[in-house]
């Protein structure tokens, strides 16, 4: 066994870096065949979430393949290697498959002890089984990985350490109000239909959300889970719109959960600002105005007015806001984890109202104006640093929002400059993945911990037994021609033996092999089990002159066998 990983995660990369790093379907299929094309490496595997992108593979190289699997993730990813190395990281053998079953544990998540991963897993087990890029040693190695992860979720209170994403995400936008209590009465928009977004939508539909409105790209999707949540039994009333019309269900809801595969944004500033200062003008939240008619209807594709500028009591104002808003547009998207936060408006002389010759320039200038400078300040902030950092965003507090907003894409799905807009609470991964940082570690931890130490070593124990059974079986399969040659030849020395007679002879001869066999192949198997026992089948192929041929025969024909079981199984 040479199992390798290379990859990069939320431990390692800050979100910024993730996002431009993330990978589409096409992006996942073209690696895990240039990858197999690749000389060091015969079968692959991608684990690519919100959180980590991460190549397997078998190799017969390490240092060659690490070159190669991080070249590769480079290329497919669109970020340069010498950008993207700093953040890699690399497990071999035993550390590669521990590393695993501590992903498939919830260990290594960004809410310690969530199940989603699982799923995942399975999904990436899938894609390699279908290109036929996992053979033997993938498939062994995921679907144990599986049964580990279920393990760990079945024999130990990890479960009470966290909990999914989207759980999470909710108590983040509630604050420090119950998400039950949060929810209830509110409407509710999901953007995608994805596992992600299904499992949003789900997860709104129980904590007692009083509408679901469903957008997918795909208007089938859509309908299909609009219906399943109707049928749920939790009461909540579900429809379908197009993608077109989420700017006007913007409008009415209160919440909006974002999850989609698409590589640019879904809302951006302005869609935000436009839905929220529609809803000011009326001096409405958005369910009031959906109750009172006051929404403007889809179907005459209306979109919604950008009030006159005001400066309610404690805002900023909208004039400000709108500025914000068009600077994060010509700047194109904001990355507020690492170096990559950019509005090209700060370049721009007029841009900043607050001019560059400092203390001078404070003089006479307006609380609105200074927290707009604040956003041109973070830039050079952000830019001299190439590690995460906490945020400096103004959170609006979630029992007052009057739009909350949950995005759980990666690449994002929402543009983060709309955390500073007034009335909007924007929850993403950065902001998830400080969280988790501060959130206890349950004491079932230490028991998952043990667990995976448990399964690696027995993982590997197998793996290693399994490397000498072709060897083992080669020495059989010799040792029978041997007999059959020493019968044939027996026939011709003694013609004159009836058929039961050369059967007892026959038999005989084969159980002295199979008694000369048997305790040298068990004790081999047995030392080929530990650490460092794979050069015993070396060995046993130089002891007894095996062909080399007949042992690869062998080996091709049982992972064959192996992957049209776990095609099945799957």
């Amino acid at each position: 066994m040479s199992l390798l990983v290379v990859g990069l995660s939320h431990r390692s990369a800050p979100v910024s870096v993730l996002e431009r790093a993330s990978l589409s379907a096409d992006a996942k299929l073209k690696l895990l065949h240039d990858t197999l094309a690749a000389e060091p490496a015969a079968e692959a595997a991608v684990l690519a979430t919100c959180n980590r992108i991460e190549l397997y593979a078998d190799v017969d190289k390490f240092h060659a393949g690490v070159a190669e699997l991080s070249t590769l993730l480079a290329q497919h990813s669109g970020v340069a290697l010498e950008e993207l190395t700093p953040y890699l990281y690399v497990h071999y053998e035993d550390r590669a498959v521990h590393h695993l079953f501590s992903v498939a544990c919830g260990l290594d998540s960004m809410v310690v002890g969530e199940g989603q991963i699982l799923g995942q897993i399975k999904d990436a087990l899938a894609l390699g089984q279908e290109t036929h890029t996992a053979g033997r040693l993938i498939n062994d190695l995921f679907q144990q990985a599986l049964r580990v992860g279920k393990r760990a979720h079945s024999e130990t209170g990890i479960d009470r350490a966290g909990q999914s994403l989207v759980t999470f995400g909710l108590e983040q936008l509630a604050v420090h109000v119950p998400v039950a209590e949060w929810a209830a009465g509110k409407r509710a928009l999901v953007i995608g239909a994805g596992s992600m977004s299904s499992l949003a939508a789900a997860t709104l539909a129980r904590v007692g959300v009083a509408e679901i409105v469903v957008a997918n790209r795909t208007a089938e999707r859509a309908e299909r889970l609009a219906e399943i949540l109707v049928a749920s039994g939790t009461g909540v009333a579900a429809s379908a719109v197009a993608m077109s019309g989420v700017a006007d269900e913007l409008t009415r809801v209160d919440v909006v959960v974002s999850c989609t595969g698409a590589t640019g944004l879904v809302l951006t500033a302005d869609d935000v600002l436009a839905a929220v200062s529609w809803g000011a003008a009326d001096g409405l939240a958005p369910a009031e105005q959906a109750e009172a008619g006051a929404a403007p209807q889809a179907s005459q594709g209306l979109r919604p007015r950008t009030p006159a500028p005001q400066s309610p009591a404690g805002l900023v104002s909208a004039d400000v806001v709108a500025r914000l808003a068009a600077a994060a547009r010509d700047g194109g998207r904001l990355a507020d984890a690492g170096a990559a936060r950019t509005i090209a408006a700060a370049a721009e002389g007029d841009g900043c109202p607050v001019g560059p010759d400092g203390r001078a320039a404070l003089t006479g200038v307006d609380a609105n104006s200074l927290e707009l400078h604040g956003t041109w300040a973070d830039q050079g902030e952000a830019a001299a640093q190439r590690q995460p950092r906490r945020s400096t965003r103004t959170h609006t507090d979630g029992a007052t929002a009057r739009l909350a907003l949950l995005d759980l894409a990666m690449p994002r799905d929402i543009d983060a400059a709309v955390h500073r807009i007034p009335g909007v609470r924007l929850v993403d991964i950065e902001s998830l993945a400080e969280a988790s940082a501060d959130a206890p570690m349950a004491a079932d931890v230490d028991a998952v911990r043990a667990i995976v130490a448990e399964e690696v070593a027995a993982f590997g124990a197998a793996q290693r037994a399994a490397h000498i059974t072709p060897t083992v079986v080669a020495l059989r399969a010799m040792a029978a021609e041997v007999v059959a040659m020493e019968v044939a030849r027996l026939d011709g020395r003694v013609p004159d033996l009836d058929e039961r007679q050369r059967a007892e002879v026959t038999q005989t001869v084969r159980r002295v092999v199979d008694k000369l066999l048997h305790a040298p192949t068990v004790r081999v198997k047995q030392l080929a089990s530990e650490p460092g026992g794979a050069g015993y089948a070396e060995a046993l192929r130089e002891l007894f002159d095996l062909d080399p041929q007949t042992v690869a025969s062998v080996s091709r024909a049982d992972a064959a066998d192996k992957n049209d079981d776990s095609g099945r199984a799957s």
